[in-house]
């Protein structure tokens, strides 16, 4: 039974263009420090924003990773090397490489703006054989439905439109009004990964704030109360993949 906490100032720093875009990672790689190693089929996961206007992170490989963007604010462009065009995305859209057996690409951030960039392992022993492709999704795209006054976005899994082939991955978003306390059934044989996007809750006896990131595995149910209106982005993982994962293999 495990509900981790990892609060935002303990999770690893990054930043690229002498700090023009700031991170903080709750899954790292390993020179990043942090407390937290890749777990499940997640394999990186960094929150990152702009701090001085727009700017551009250059164009670098990437191999059979799948590699999602999630834009939580403002827009960033995107370009990749099976494209070869620019492409806008916009709060609430998420953008998929599959990086196959190769592909680079581009991002500028632009200003007052944020995303999550999340690495899924698909079985990278098979997915570098294939060829690389790229989706993009616009927020409305996606299904919202209500439960007991919380607003839940599906953005995949279940008949989400969203194309991703690393096993077992669900990704939903809610919106919690303050107050509101509800129960979640949780799967024995999933990992449950959250990250506070705004305002704070009580989860069964632990406190999570704005940054802070929660892993939940090998429990009955947790019930969670907002103490004020609060935004949740959740990743459901399997517990222990079918295959043997890059971490698994290449990270002991």
């Amino acid at each position: 039974m495990s509900i981790q906490v990892i609060k935002k100032k303990d999770q690893a720093d990054g930043n690229f263009n002498n700090g023009e875009i700031l991170e903080k990672k709750p899954i790292g790689f390993s020179q990043d420090g942090g407390k937290i190693r890749p777990y499940s089929n997640l394999f990186y996961w960094a929150h990152a924003w702009t701090t001085k206007g727009k700017s551009t992170i250059g164009l670098h490989p990437h191999q059979g990773f799948e590699i999602c963007s999630f834009v939580l604010e403002g827009s960033i462009n995107h370009f990749d090397t099976k494209q070869e065009k620019w492409i806008s995305l916009k709060k609430g859209d998420v953008q998929i490489i599959r990086a196959g057996n190769g592909i680079s690409h581009a991002e500028e951030l632009i200003e007052k703006s944020e995303i999550f960039q999340i690495w899924f392992d698909p079985n990278i022993q098979n997915s570098m054989t294939e060829e690389a492709s790229y989706d993009d999704y616009q927020s409305n795209d996606f299904e919202i439905i209500e439960h007991n006054g919380i607003k839940i976005k599906k953005i995949a899994g279940g008949n989400s439109p969203m194309k991703i082939f690393s096993e077992g991955i669900e990704i939903n978003s809610y919106e919690i009004p303050s107050n509101i306390e509800s129960g979640f059934e949780i799967q024995k044989d999933a990992i449950y990964s959250y990250f506070i996007l705004d305002g704070e809750i009580n989860l069964n006896k632990e406190t999570a704030e704005k940054g802070d990131f929660i892993i939940v595995s090998e429990v009955n149910n947790i019930n969670i109360t907002a103490n004020s209106e609060t935004k949740v982005f959740e990743i459901k993982s399997p517990l222990r993949p079918s295959y043997s994962t890059y971490s698994e293999r290449f990270m002991k």
